[in-house]
């Protein structure tokens, strides 16, 4: 998530309020070299913190690596309330065809095309078929 930059000597239609939250798009292996590069800000490194000089770090991730906006997503994460973080843990733990929703997120954004191939083999049967075959 970005908060917006000091917007306040703006006048007062052109002031940002907007957290914009960015989804990862990237391959598993540049995911494992933007974990080392977060690991490399220190203990504190994976927690989202809102001061300028965080913020700066995370621009400098989504300008090396593939994240696309998604500012549902920062809406819902940046509010510190217990019922809406009860929803999404339960969404998050609901099981459908044998993974989490969360399992199936991490699959889909994250995992190599032969583990999702396997996947939907084995939870739906879905199979990648020759086409010349299929319309024979």
């Amino acid at each position: 998530m970005l908060e917006p930059e000091d917007t306040t000597a703006r006048t007062r239609n052109l002031q940002q309020t907007n957290t914009n939250g960015y989804k990862w798009q990237g391959t598993l292996t540049q995911f494992k070299e933007a974990r080392r590069i977060v690991k490399r800000w220190g203990g504190d490194g994976p927690k989202y913190k809102p001061t300028p000089e965080y913020q700066l770090f995370l621009r400098q991730l989504i300008n090396r690596f593939p994240y696309r906006l998604d500012t549902n997503f920062a809406k819902m994460d940046r509010i510190a309330h217990p019922g809406i973080e009860e929803f999404k843990r339960r969404v998050l733990g609901t099981t459908i065809h044998g993974l989490t929703v969360a399992q199936w997120s991490r699959l889909l954004f994250l995992g190599t095309d032969e583990a999702i191939r396997q996947s939907l083999a084995e939870r739906f049967n879905i199979r990648e078929e020759d086409i010349g075959e299929i319309l024979e």
